[in-house]
């Protein structure tokens, strides 16, 4: 940042809730150009424009952060833009400072973002500095010098959508209002931008049962619709958004609950193309209203936007249905990691859930480099944590701020920064981190008695299946015993960071191995939990978080229990962890048995159901083409699809050593199964590409492993262990 903090922040003049301001402003000079830049940021998102084009290709600038306390600035280079005689102008939309929705109000305490500022008002500062090349400079800094005005979008929003009048000029502009806000909390852009990716064309035009015309896509997506039109002048033509089709065929919305999630075009009866800005939608599905043109599908494209994330890794074996399947959670992380990781794209929630986060984490950070990604969005949860230690359930927090902390949702604090360390190397993150880690322990050992996290409220094992699929979504599994498990996980994970920064972690481990006996007191009898505690999930954390005094027959007892009904039950809690339980402890023809059932419940099942991306509940559409509930049911939910770092972790047998960080030193350690002939995978690590795959043909199998430079593996096949270095290595 050089000069946008010499800017004011601006408002309308005018309160038109919910719509976009146009600030503008003509600027001249008549020395040659050596470099010029723009910083701009903004209370809600904008896009700026000179002399009619847009400035660089992000969306939702600057992004969703913790606004009272960062904001970000975004930096572009316009240089080639500016001719001397120039028109630059700002749109202001509300996006995410003004646009929750009313369907959460009851959990929501608005934060005091700024004492000039309505809660459903936005602002923007900027700064367009020309350099010339005498060494002279002119800015141009935000201020009552610009021009306000109402723009075609006469509303906006980010979970209603918007409507845009191609005939509407405003009347009455009027000077920018300046507005006191601190310049304290700009800071400059840490995560990536948010940006246009694929363009997919319309795969079908369906005239439904009833009678209405449906866009099918042909993929669950987040972003928008860019649209060619005409129209009649005055014509209202309406996009509708949705995920599926209901069992009869007819265009189905009901699970986005208050959001509207709709477009509407007013026509002025010329040829325009309307590319959005300023919102987004998750849908395959579009309903069209109100259209007198001649529907053409070349005339539609939906255009997936998400943060800019380069892709790492890559999956893929001799059974097309779990193909297929690693495909939908590529599908579900673009969708849903849009500047923040969001538990659904659709819906009147679209938040930054921290159970959803850390139970991914890992297979995120396999799938993408998502490194700055979360260094973004750690350093908000860092902020919004409580005075306290309690930490919020979403990031950035639009929740009261007295609400509970729950178990397994908190423990992102711990489990993403430490999981960023082991992908990506280095300590940095750690470091930044362990102050908050520290205090979320802190805030549990005030609940602690007599080494059990006893009481409070807590999500549970969300939605898992030891009861019926239509009851309570956190019953099923004893929360103290989940509570208790996560804090001694979280413990190991605060001690190995403390160490790692060269600090002593001794009160640490003694607490943690109080917690360890206590909790083998009370759940268990010798390596078994006890009948009364007996779930999957139960097994997998005593087993997965070393908690068992005999890991192996608490695995037993799991393996039994999955065999026995023949199918998980496991939550957003357990299932992340299920099938390394089974895996690591001889068990790996239940995981592989796990992975390639396609009846409910399965991962599978929702291939075979059609589904494009991740489903929030196992049966979300079920075989008889009814839906789980029009409450809570998410088409686009990325946290099941954790099993993707099992698939690159034990199918191809990529693993990371704890002591050599960022895959310095690899473990290959693949299991076999006769049901497939081969697995392939590699992921990009900081050193290069690490490459897994094994073929098997007339009882043979050969592996094939690829070590980047720089970088040494350790070989485990058939209970024998290999040294290799960099380059290309083949076993049979």
């Amino acid at each position: 940042m050089k000069h946008i903090k010499e800017a004011s922040w601006i408002r309308s003049p005018r309160n038109f809730l919910g719509s976009v301001t146009t600030f503008s402003r003509e600027i001249s000079f008549d020395k040659d150009i050596k470099k010029a830049y723009l910083e701009a940021s903004a209370l809600g998102v904008y896009a700026a424009y000179i002399n009619g084009k847009k400035v660089g290709d992000a969306y939702l600038a600057p992004g969703w952060t913790e606004y009272a306390e960062r904001i970000q600035v975004e930096t572009c280079d316009v240089t080639a833009m500016l001719t001397g005689r120039d028109t630059v102008e700002i749109e202001l939309a509300p996006g995410w400072k003004c646009g929750m929705s009313p369907a959460w109000a009851g959990n929501i305490k608005a934060k005091p973002v700024s004492p000039s500022l309505g809660a459903c008002e936005a602002a923007a500062i900027f700064a367009l500095t020309v350099e010339f090349t005498d060494g002279s400079e002119q800015v141009f800094t935000s201020g009552s010098s610009w021009l306000a005005e109402r723009s075609k979008y006469l509303e906006s929003g980010i979970y209603d959508g918007y409507v845009y009048d191609a005939n509407f000029t405003d009347p009455e502009p009027l000077p920018a209002q300046e507005i006191f806000h601190t310049k304290d909390t700009l800071v400059d852009r840490i995560g990536e931008r948010i940006t246009a990716h694929e363009r997919l064309p319309v795969k079908e035009i369906i005239i439904t049962p009833k009678g209405e015309t449906v866009l099918d896509f042909g993929q669950n997506m987040t972003g928008f619709i860019e649209f060619r039109i005409k129209g009649k002048k005055g014509e209202r033509a309406l996009i509708e958004h949705g995920e599926v089709l209901d069992k009869d065929g007819n265009f189905y919305r009901d699970n986005l609950r208050s959001a509207k999630a709709r477009a509407e075009f007013v026509c002025d009866g010329e040829e325009r193309l309307m590319t959005p800005e300023h919102t987004f939608f998750g849908f395959r599905y579009a309903r069209l209203t109100g259209w007198s043109d001649e529907i053409k599908p070349e005339n539609f494209t939906a255009v997936v936007v998400h943060s800019e994330l380069r892709r790492t890794g890559y999956f893929e074996c001799s059974d097309e249905r779990v193909n297929k399947l690693f495909g939908n959670i590529i599908w579900g992380q673009k969708g849903n990691f849009l500047d923040v990781p969001t538990d659904c794209p659709q819906r009147d929630e679209r938040l930054g859930w921290t159970g959803d986060a850390q139970v991914f984490v890992k297979t995120a950070s396999y799938n993408f480099d998502v490194e700055r990604f979360f260094e973004k969005w750690l350093a908000d949860l860092r902020t919004a944590q409580r005075p306290w230690g309690g930490v919020p359930h979403v990031i950035p927090d639009v929740f009261d701020p007295d609400m509970f902390s729950s178990a397994a949702w908190a423990d992102a604090v711990t489990v993403c920064p430490w999981q960023m360390h082991l992908t990506y190397g280095g300590s940095e993150i750690i470091e930044k981190s362990l102050d908050s880690m520290k205090r979320w322990i802190g805030y549990i050992d005030m609940f602690i008695r007599d080494g059990i996290w006893r009481g409070g409220r807590h999500f549970g094992d969300w939605l898992n299946l030891e009861h019926d699929s239509n009851g309570p979504c956190d019953v099923g599994v004893d929360k103290d015993l989940i509570a208790t498990a996560f804090y001694i996980y979280s413990s190991e994970l605060l001690i190995k960071s403390i160490e790692l920064c060269g600090g002593d972690a001794e009160t640490y481990k003694a607490n943690r191995q109080r917690s360890i006996e206590a909790f083998r007191r009370e759940y268990m009898v010798g390596g078994k939990i006890r009948p009364e505690y007996e779930t999957q999930t139960a097994c997998v954390l005593a087993s997965h978080f070393g908690i068992s005094p005999d890991v192996a027959e608490t695995a037993a007892q799991l393996n039994a229990l999955v065999t026995a009904c023949g199918h998980l039950k496991t939550g957003f809690v357990g299932t992340p962890y299920l099938l390394h339980v089974l895996s690591d402890n001889g068990y790996a023809e239940t995981a592989y048995s796990l992975v390639l059932r396609e009846e409910y419940p399965s991962w599978l099942f929702s291939v075979k159901m059609g589904a494009t991306t991740i489903w929030e509940h196992w049966d979300s559409l079920r075989a008889d083409g009814s839906m789980w509930s029009i409450g809570m049911n998410s088409f686009n939910h990325y946290a099941y699809g954790s099993v993707a770092d099992w698939l690159y972790g034990d199918a191809a047998g990529i693993k990371t050593d704890e002591s050599a960080p960022g895959f310095k030193h690899i473990i290959f350690a693949p299991l076999t199964d006769g049901r497939l002939s081969y697995v392939k995978a590699s992921i990009e690590s900081r050193y290069g590409v690490i490459g897994s795959e094994w073929h098997t043909e007339n009882g043979v199998t050969e592996y094939t492993f690829t070590v980047p430079e720089g970088c040494t593996a350790s070989v485990i096949l058939g209970g024998k262990t290999a040294e290799i270095g960099p380059g290309v290595h083949k076993f049979n």
